[in-house]
């Protein structure tokens, strides 16, 4: 099938993909899957398949994507999977230190604002006296 700028303005292509199509192919293109395989990032097959594909085609295509999708959830949820595994140590570990830090910081701020506490009292006691 030979895709043009006509023909998605037809079938109703946004503005990004249609200015996308037009900046790779200005005189159009013909379809192969080699040339889809190249600019599988660029457009969004769904839309095409869905516009420019016949019934039975579009068929066969939600039928690939949906186990293809399928085979992605899958690899994605054990990549997720091994990921925690891998982080939970060192949250635990971050989690510790974090405790620590902040139990530190607490007490030093604790101490600051009784040291301010007490410079702000006599320096009002102090003024107070003269008046």
């Amino acid at each position: 099938m030979k895709v043009t700028k006509t023909l998605l303005l037809r079938k109703g292509a946004c503005d990004d993909q249609l200015d996308k199509f037009v900046e790779l192919f200005p005189k159009g293109v013909v379809v192969t899957e080699a040339l889809c395989i190249e600019h599988a990032s660029v457009f969004d097959w769904g839309w095409a398949a869905s516009h420019l594909l016949r019934a039975p085609a579009q068929d066969e295509y939600s039928r690939v994507r949906a186990a293809a999708q399928a085979e992605y959830e899958r690899v994605i949820a054990a990549a997720w999977d091994e990921y925690e595994r891998e982080m939970a140590p060192a949250q635990a570990e971050y989690s510790r230190v974090a405790a620590a830090a902040q139990a530190e910081y607490s007490r030093v701020a604790a101490a600051a604002q009784a040291e301010y506490s007490r410079v702000a009292a006599a320096t009002f006691g102090r003024l107070e006296e003269k008046e």
